[in-house]
């Protein structure tokens, strides 16, 4: 399938990778990203970059000139104590920017449209593996402006008939990621190690989470676009349906890196959920996808790229 995509948040972490894949692909890709936080570097030279922000007025026109196939919707704020601090900016990106983005597709005949959500809209789950239809109780404004998002999604689909996917994620981990957002932890605790620097855990950490390597997001993500259609306007778990514990994943990366860091525990903070992981039987069965990266070796792979940029 020879497809004409744009992707927002392009030049970022997930949005790099999801690009590689693209191209992989065969696809005609256009990147959509204002390099907040994205960097030229990440961009795959098959693709072609706009520097552009999602709330800019003239996005309409430039959807109207290239005349998309399909849009995966990837720019956004996405570090939950900023939306904490900063809740008009975390709604004013994340909510005004995806109905722009949406405007845009409406206006110029876009037939599929694919989102990044998170395992934030769900806050604390009463039992685990989380599953799609559980209830929805966001603890964070980035949660609720993703659980938001994907109502919006809902609805444009119902009026004027656009396809959607809404992908939760897990915590997403791998190469080019940045220490901020979910699933920091893993760039955080990989950049201490490698410079032989002190990690730090907040609580005892036993507290568990879904780690996701990045190229599997990746493949989800693309695997959203073609999908058939039986399978689209819904949302799916993207996940290892696997609990890692923080210290487990601290004495993987030791190994990963040859070395005995110790953490050092401090005060648990509020608000952190205890336990998480995600089940992904929907999007195994519907999707047709499953992770494929072990824990270990993404982890290694992480080291690897992080310790060759010291």
């Amino acid at each position: 399938m020879n497809l004409k995509v744009v992707v927002t948040g392009g030049a970022g972490f997930i949005g790099s990778h999801t690009v590689d894949k693209m191209i992989d692909r065969g696809w005609e890709v256009v990147i959509i990203d204002n390099l907040s936080t994205g960097l030229r570097a990440n961009v795959n030279i098959g693709a072609r970059l706009v520097q552009m922000d999602i709330l800019d007025n003239t996005l309409v026109e430039l959807f109207s000139r290239e005349k998309f196939d399909c849009v995966l919707h990837l720019a956004a704020q996405t570090a939950v104590p900023y939306s904490i601090e900063h809740p008009d900016i975390d709604c004013q990106v994340n909510l005004l920017g995806l109905v722009n983005v949406m405007e845009a597709c409406r206006k110029t005949g876009v037939k599929r449209v694919a989102i990044a959500s998170s395992a934030a809209v769900y806050g604390d789950a009463a039992s685990l593996p989380i599953t799609e239809d559980m209830e929805l109780k966001p603890g964070s404004f980035y949660g609720l402006t993703k659980c938001t998002s994907e109502k919006y999604l809902a609805l444009y689909s119902q009026i004027y008939h656009i396809d959607y996917v809404a992908l939760r994620y897990a915590n997403v981990y791998g190469e080019r990621q940045g220490d901020g957002g979910e699933g920091g932890v893993v760039s955080i605790f990989t950049r201490k190690i490698a410079e032989e620097q002190p990690m730090y855990v907040f609580g005892d950490g036993g507290q568990t989470r879904d780690f996701i390597y990045v190229g599997d997001v990746a493949e989800a993500n693309c695997q959203a676009l073609t999908a058939p259609v039986s399978a689209v306007n819904r949302v799916y778990n993207v996940s290892t349906q696997t609990q890692t514990s923080v210290n487990d994943l601290a004495a993987l990366l030791n190994k990963a890196a040859a070395k005995s860091a110790k953490p050092n525990y401090l005060p648990a903070r509020d608000g952190d959920i205890y336990h998480s992981t995600l089940s992904n039987k929907a999007a195994v069965t519907l999707l047709g996808w499953k992770p494929a990266m072990p824990l270990a070796d993404g982890l290694g792979r992480t080291y690897h790229s992080i310790k060759e940029k010291l």
